[in-house]
């Protein structure tokens, strides 16, 4: 009757056949539930092999930052379109981005196809059901007969680790929540009063601390995507830098309205030094067991030596491969090559793309920061070519000539800049005078996950929802709040991102605000579309980054198609933002829906709303 409480209860009735080998997931099929051959609850833990299915039910509807049919969040567009590095151009009645926020409608009364175009619905979302299954494996896994003890805590512990993504994913985006010890009955009273914010941070880091002892620190092959030691202690320190900063870590409320079940309500330093001690733990355990380590640049033609278009294959491997060696969290919802496919769609078929903002943040690639005053529009006046250098060495072709890329080899596979191959191999879409040009597009298409051709999208795909990349940058985060400073470790863990793309260390003898504002944009720079800019923002109240006007640039090439010579003008972006001239700290927090209030189990209304 009530959508949040179907999400609760537990009805099992029956398990889905069992196979004969061990599942692995991201499998073909894990997307079935196991209530579908009419088995009992006795029946369905009979075995370790059928009680791994409800687990990797579990598994299954984790959350996924890339459009598909797993769920229509934000109206099936995706969460960077909020940010402000990216413009969506999606104007269909159900797109969030267009009709909720950029329009300033969102509110806690929607209805029809708005609803579902929020960037979190609370009461729609899976979130709840990866709690049911994992509840409904810890409270009858000790049913199973003959069970491997160490092999049944194991299992245990991934279902805490799902538990705890869960719950940390509505953390992010809501502020404290209900949380559930047990697996509800359709029976008993429904009663879900709303944790604290504390609470629940809390409740997240003790199913970590739980989780830990009985996982591998890692897996092999046959197992991979399981989760694992490093992935609970990845999510913890994730979590605890989120709540330890300053819009949630802090004696000045947020919001007027700010309460105990959306911030702390006062700065604690201890907050980051739970962090820092997290950071610690984490990488600890890694110099003891290793495994985990940044995917590195490899020569692709000996005789040019290293070039800048290895130093980008090596960060693409970083979060496209599955089994890559930068992978903590590794989320599968299929096999197939085209499950990525809506995801493509939303830059395909739109004027979609990449504010000028976010391009222009991307350094030379020495490491140089590229000029806030660049003279797009005079070329006599460029220090060097802004993406591509004419190179008879180089390893972009397009047509007859030949190009090296100037920049942070990140900008190539994050943004489509003009002059680079993109999704159907060849030149992208983004000048204004190529014959598939499309209108309102900002002059820079999205290259993240489209990877340039049909057999760069060969494999399965995969979500990977937390990189070593995060783990070394949270740490350093961690250590430069908690110690006044950053230590000789914080900048290793930094400059080793930096590095893995050619990139020179950051600058030494910086301060605390100096190494925290290096550390803001190497996260922009290095974790586009993998839903981390949203948070930064939210988390470090980054007002300008929400109120600053978006730009685009118009590019006009040589060439309808395969275009290499452009100029350029700078342009304002696509639609405007109510945000732009009138922005409100409510928007930090999702609101709750009304119809979820009005079933008065216990939830409130977050700030604002």
């Amino acid at each position: 009757m009530k959508k949040l409480i179907k999400l609760l209860c537990i009805t099992i009735l029956c398990a889905a056949t069992v196979a004969c080998e061990s599942l692995r997931l991201g499998d073909a099929g894990l997307s079935k539930a196991p209530e579908t051959s009419g088995a009992t609850i006795d029946t369905l833990f009979a075995s370790l092999t059928d009680a791994d299915k409800v687990l990797v039910s579990a598994y299954y509807n984790l959350p996924y930052g890339l459009v598909s049919d797993f769920d229509s969040k934000m109206g099936s567009d995706f969460l960077e379109s909020i940010t402000d590095h990216f413009i969506s151009n999606k104007h269909s009645d159900s797109d969030g981005p267009n009709n909720l926020y950029y329009s300033g409608g969102l509110s806690a009364n929607l209805t029809g196809s708005y609803a579902g175009g929020e960037n979190y619905r609370f009461g729609s979302e899976k979130d709840y059901t990866v709690i049911r299954y994992a509840w409904l494996f810890l409270e009858n896994a000790d049913r199973i007969p003959d069970a491997d003890p160490a092999l049944l805590a194991r299992r245990k512990a991934e279902a805490k680790v799902c538990m705890a993504i869960a719950y940390a994913n509505m953390l992010r985006y809501l502020g404290g929540v209900p949380i559930l010890d047990h697996a509800v009955q359709v029976d008993e009273e429904m009663h879900y009063p709303r944790n604290t914010f504390a609470e629940t941070v809390n409740f997240i880091v003790s199913l970590c601390d739980e989780a830990a002892p009985d996982l591998p620190w890692s897996v092999s092959d046959s197992e991979d995507g399981r989760m694992t030691r490093a992935a609970a202690l990845g999510l913890k320190l994730r979590i605890l830098c989120f709540a330890a900063s300053p819009t949630f870590n802090s004696d000045t409320k947020w919001h007027p309205d700010a309460d105990e079940y959306t911030c702390y309500g006062n700065y604690d330093p201890k907050r980051w030094q739970a962090a820092k001690a997290a950071a610690e733990e984490f990488m600890r355990e890694q110099l003891s067991n290793g495994h985990y380590a940044l995917e590195q640049a490899t020569i692709a033609e000996p005789l040019k030596g290293i070039q800048p278009r290895d130093y980008r294959l090596a960060y693409r491997r970083a979060y496209v491969n599955r089994g890559s060696s930068e992978a903590i969290i590794s989320i599968r919802k299929s096999n197939s090559t085209s499950y990525h496919d809506k995801h493509f769609e939303i830059q395909g078929s739109y004027g979609s793309g990449c504010s000028l903002n976010w391009v222009n943040k991307f350094p030379w690639a020495d490491g140089t920061p590229f000029p806030e005053d660049f003279d797009w529009e005079n070329k006599e006046n460029w220090p060097d070519h802004p993406f591509f250098r004419p190179d008879p060495m180089g390893t972009l072709k397009v047509g007859s000539s030949t190009f090296t890329e100037t920049r942070d080899p990140r900008l190539y596979e994050n943004v489509g800049v003009p002059g680079d191959i993109w999704r159907d191999g060849t030149v992208g879409r983004g000048y204004s005078n190529h014959k598939y040009y499309q209108d309102g597009c900002p002059g820079f298409l999205m290259m993240k996950f489209v990877m340039q051709q049909s057999s760069d999208r060969s494999n399965p795909p995969h979500w990977c929802m937390m990189r070593f990349a995060e783990v070394l940058l949270n740490a350093a985060e961690a250590l430069n709040e908690a110690d006044g400073g950053p230590s000789d470790k914080a900048y290793s863990y930094v400059n080793a991102v930096r590095n893995r793309v050619g990139l020179p260390n950051l600058p030494e003898d910086l301060t605390k605000e100096e190494f925290r504002n290096a550390l803001i944009l190497e996260r922009e720079l290095e974790f586009g579309f993998e839903e981390v800019r949203w948070f930064d923002m939210v988390r470090w109240g980054l007002t300008e980054a929400f109120t600053t006007p978006l730009k685009a640039l118009t590019a006009v090439g040589d060439r309808d198609s395969e275009a290499t010579v452009f100029s350029f003008k700078v342009r304002d972006a696509y639609p405007p933002r109510k945000w732009y001239t009138d922005f409100n700290t409510k928007w930090y927090l999702a609101p709750i829906p009304a119809i979820e209030i009005n079933k008065n189990y216990g939830m409130t209304q977050n700030p604002g709303w």
